[in-house]
Formats: structure tokens, sequence, C-alpha cells
């Protein structure tokens, strides 16, 4: 499979949501809301500071996507870059889109000398997903994850099915 890997833009504001509904109900069977989920998408997109999507293209059909955010480590005094809202359309996978996307975040990564690291977190059980990230240089850690969400007095986004 060929593949043009790119910044997304503007443009593909509604393949990004489609993919991240898509994402949410494969791994965790929640159903976002549309508009708060498409008011994210476009956060990201208008905004820089809050993390980037790269998309995979196959004769010109997008067919894969990563998102970038970012975390400050006062620890090593360097960027993580946080790889989320990974998506391979169902019809390109085991295709090469997850690695192409990758390591063109990779090698953004090491251009950048304030990035130290990258970083995803997975579903615990999704065991084919974490050889491949293995496979790809990446290493366990000791961390878990904890979260408090929504806060008092904010309603949450997503529902469970």
């Amino acid at each position: 499979m060929s593949l043009t890997i790119r910044p997304a833009t503007a443009a593909d504001e509604a393949v990004l949501v489609a993919f991240n509904t898509a994402i949410a109900w494969e791994t965790e069977r929640k159903r976002l809301d549309p508009a708060v989920l498409s008011a994210g998408v476009r956060a990201v997109l208008a905004d820089p500071a809050r993390g980037f999507y790269t998309v995979a293209e196959s004769g010109g059909e997008v067919v894969g996507q990563i998102m970038v955010t970012f975390e400050w480590s006062d620890w090593r005094n360097g960027w993580f870059w946080w790889v989320q809202s990974v998506y391979v359309a169902e019809g390109a996978r085991r295709g090469g889109v997850f690695r192409a996307l990758y390591r063109a975040i990779e090698s953004r990564a090491a251009a950048d000398p304030a990035v130290i690291g990258l970083r995803l977190y997975f579903e615990a059980d999704n065991t084919r997903a974490q050889a491949t990230y293995r496979a790809l240089g990446m290493a366990d850690t000791s961390y878990g994850m904890m979260e408090l969400y929504p806060l008092a007095g904010r309603a949450a986004h997503v529902g469970h099915e």
C-alpha cells in the first residue's frame, strides 16, 4: 500500500471525528457526543499548543490517524509527546499504516531537541496493540493510570453502552 503521511488540516475534520467515534466504540464500547467531539477536534486543529493530528492517505483517502499531545517533564527537562487517538480504517489494517504514522511522529520528535520521548496508553487487554508498540521499540513502564472524571459539577461527555 502506497502511503502519504501529512499533517491534518481543517479539511480533515469530518474523517477525524468519524475515526475518533470508531476508536471509542471499538476499544471501549463508548458512544461519544458528536458535538463535543467535533469541538474537541476543531480545538486541536486550530491551536497547535493543544497538540496535532497526523494522517495517512492512500489513493487520496485518509486511512489512518494519530493525535499527539504534550507533557512537560520537570524531572527530565523536556517534552514527552503522547501518542493518542490512533486509528487505522478497517480495510487498511495490517498494511503498515500505523507503523508509517508512528515512524513519522518519531522522526518529527527526534528532530526537535526539546522532545525527550514518546508515550502512549493502551487498553490493558489489547495484546495485539501492545505487541505492535513493543516491536516499534516502545517499552513497558511501571506506571498505571487512574483518573477522576468528570470533575464535580461537570457533565461527562462519554456514555457507556
